[in-house]
């Protein structure tokens, strides 16, 4: 029996930026609704070997392929959340969630769906009475559950989460953990969060991948164990007690 392609693999991939090198080498294959953290301490290259898996970034050297198939620009089906909301200010809360709709033409040709699956998501984000809002009469932990909503609604098989978390306190982090994994299986997503902190890992991720040195490479690749930030501490002490440049805060 044959082994199944992975969902999404990176072959020999390096990237330069200027005359400064940032990512050497980097092999990694992950399969079809796989969970996977990637920890480094800031600025290893964590965001940009994101980037690079959404096609936002083309690699200096070596391949990016989806299903198989070689990837050149922005990969289909793949959406990021970003560290800040970033959205419209103007704009209503159900309107920042139907942008993607909008952009790809849905809307126009559909728009009574396109509403009602907004709504659908907002409510199911406990926002269901927030949909007329605008951004800046929301928390920070209301705009970022906008946010996903907005990720979600382009119905991605991919979610890339670029540090979601970093900005909020640790009761909402826990909060919007929660929705992330709980939405994330049930929509059986593919779903990599790069972060520096051990508590994101260890409540979305089922695997861990660590970047290390300059340029990074890939230190350590590993399944977590049930009891999964004391696994990541353990393993993490082991290759170096300052290499990985990682935080422990929990949440």
């Amino acid at each position: 029996m044959s082994r199944p392609l992975p969902r999404l693999a990176l072959a020999a991939v390096a990237y330069q930026y200027g005359p400064s090198p940032v990512l050497a080498r980097i092999d990694l294959e992950i399969a079809a609704g796989e969970r996977v953290g990637i920890l480094g301490r800031s600025g290893v290259g964590k965001s940009t070997l994101l980037q690079i898996m959404a096609g936002l970034v083309a690699p200096s050297s070596g391949r990016v392929r989806l299903d198989g198939q070689p990837s050149r620009g922005p990969v289909p089906g793949c959406t990021v959340m970003f560290q800040r909301p970033a959205l419209l200010p103007w704009a209503s809360v159900l309107d920042n969630v139907l942008l993607p709709a909008r952009l790809s033409g849905r809307l126009g040709r559909d728009r009574a769906v396109c509403e009602a699956d907004g709504r659908r998501l907002l409510d199911d984000l406990g926002l269901g009475e927030r949909v007329e809002a605008k951004p800046h009469q929301l928390s920070g932990g209301q705009q970022q559950r906008v946010a996903l909503a907005r990720a979600l609604a382009s119905e991605p098989s991919i979610l890339l989460l670029d540090e979601p978390f970093s900005a909020l306190d640790p009761e909402m982090r826990a909060s919007l953990r929660a929705d992330v994994l709980r939405l994330a299986r049930a929509r059986d997503l593919t779903l990599i969060v790069v972060t520096h902190d051990l508590a994101d890992v260890a409540a979305l991720a089922a695997r861990a991948v660590v970047l290390d040195g300059r340029p990074a490479r890939i230190a350590a690749d590993f399944a977590l164990a049930d009891d999964a930030e004391a696994d990541l501490r353990r393993r993490l002490g082991r290759l170096s007690r300052d290499a990985s440049g990682v935080t422990g805060r929990a949440a």
